[in-house]
């Protein structure tokens, strides 16, 4: 099959896009406003985009909370998203007022961060504290503005639970990372295998 997005004209009962771009590091991000008021909600446009300097970006359909705090303050966290942390995860993403702590209504606890002031969450086996480094607002086509807003950071300080260091390394089969794919379906990535890159012989 093969259709144009600008019809969307797919066939199918749901719209496929975010299904193949899959599976996408969900940024569970933590806020506080300029009122001292706090903030957590998971985006799963969200990646790490380069690594000197470690820079990451989520991306918020419209201003939201997050968007909105980052702005204001110029800082936020982004916090491992376990699976034993998964429903919790999911708790934050409610549509509660400004104002209101989605830590309380998911039942975690918020820390105050060692470089930033903006909370994380006290049971994530890592969180990375960043700030931030521009805002954007990508462009369609047509040059006009899509809806989403792209906010940018540096990653300035990094904390890690070492439950979840083995040999040096993290490990995903004690930390089991949860993925976002298409439609409601997550995935956890603690099923690793290794792939090293290939020796191009000298001519």
């Amino acid at each position: 099959m093969f259709y144009t997005t600008d019809t969307n004209r797919h066939g199918l009962a749901h719209d496929p896009f975010k299904a193949i771009v899959s599976p996408r590091p969900i940024g569970w991000i933590g806020s506080k406003g300029r009122d001292g008021s706090i903030n957590l909600a998971p985006y799963s446009f969200f990646n790490a985009v380069a690594d000197r300097p470690k820079l990451v970006m989520f991306s918020s359909a419209g201003r939201k909370d997050s968007q909105r705090n980052a702005a204001e303050t110029g800082v936020f966290t982004c916090n491992f998203v376990s699976r034993d942390l998964a429903e919790k995860m999911n708790l934050s993403s409610a549509a509660l007022p400004y104002g209101n702590s989605e830590f309380d209504f998911a039942g975690l606890t918020p820390k105050q961060s060692e470089l930033i002031d903006a909370p994380y969450v006290g049971e994530a086996y890592a969180v990375l504290e960043c700030r931030v480094t521009e805002i954007i607002e990508p462009k369609t086509l047509s040059g006009a503005p899509s809806e989403n807003v792209l906010v940018f950071g540096e990653v300035v300080g990094i904390r890690i639970d070492e439950a979840i260091v083995r040999d040096g390394r993290l490990d995903m089969s004690i930390a089991r990372p949860v993925a976002r794919m298409g439609y409601m379906d997550y995935s956890e990535g603690s099923d690793v295998f290794e792939m090293f890159r290939p020796q191009v012989p000298k001519m």
